[in-house]
């Protein structure tokens, strides 16, 4: 599942003081596969529940916090060179050579990324990839989408996901780790979005849409009742 956004969403869904049960937002999402995606989310819903829950609980139960940091780092390695890729092509050439750094100081003197002294040496991360690149220079993001296994997405992202895997494998592979590391991390928070909706569904593509204009636009949200963007 791209469980990291849905992760990150909470942040957003919470500050925006149930935003994401807007009933005027959900009106407007672009989502006529909304009958198949209903049927993917209840799926992916008793995958979670079936599968990937025990998992996730028994590895916290036996791995060491050491050593989940250290696969949190590594899977979040992966994606440095695809972070630097989609910040070249939204002309964001800092934030591309921060990604470059950052994957060359921790894929060495981090052990090929399973420590993180990048960030100690102030080299901050902001992951992109290349959808957001895509949203960044104006491209829709399309019908709204759910997929089995990944979860929530659209057109866009799907694409710039399948771009990326047929350019190299492994990127894609580290955000797919990244994404079950961050669903670890934040596995209670996730799973209330929907326990506590009246609709899980609205909650859960809401707070994914949420959160993917949030990542487009670096963090320069509107929140409700304000005029102006707050920068995050």
């Amino acid at each position: 599942m791209d469980i990291r956004k849905v992760a990150l969403a909470c942040m957003v869904v919470m500050a925006s003081a149930g935003a994401a049960a807007d009933e005027d937002a959900a009106s407007e999402r672009n989502d006529p596969l909304e009958t198949l995606n209903r049927f993917t989310t209840g799926f992916n819903s008793i995958l979670r529940g079936a599968v990937l829950d025990p998992v996730v609980d028994f590895y916290q139960f036996i791995t060491p916090d050491d050593i989940q940091g250290a696969v949190s780092n590594a899977a979040s390695n992966l994606s440095e060179p695809v972070t630097a890729i989609s910040s070249l092509l939204q002309g964001d050439a800092e934030n591309a050579g921060n990604a470059t750094q950052r994957f060359l100081v921790n894929s060495t003197v981090g052990l090929g990324g399973l420590g993180d002294p990048a960030t100690g040496m102030g080299i901050e991360s902001r992951a992109e990839d290349l959808g957001q690149a895509l949203g960044a220079n104006g491209v829709d993001t399309g019908p709204h989408l759910v997929l089995p296994l990944f979860g929530p997405s659209n057109f866009r992202d799907a694409v710039g996901d399948i771009a990326t895997g047929i350019a190299n494998p492994l990127p894609l592979a580290g955000k797919a780790a990244t994404g079950v590391v961050h669903y670890a991390d934040n596995q209670d928070t996730i799973n209330a979005i929907g326990n506590n909706a009246l609709d899980p569904y609205v909650a859960e593509r809401e707070a994914y849409e949420q959160n993917l204009e949030y990542e487009v636009k670096n963090g320069i949200i509107a929140l409700p009742g304000f005029d102006d963007p707050a920068p995050q």
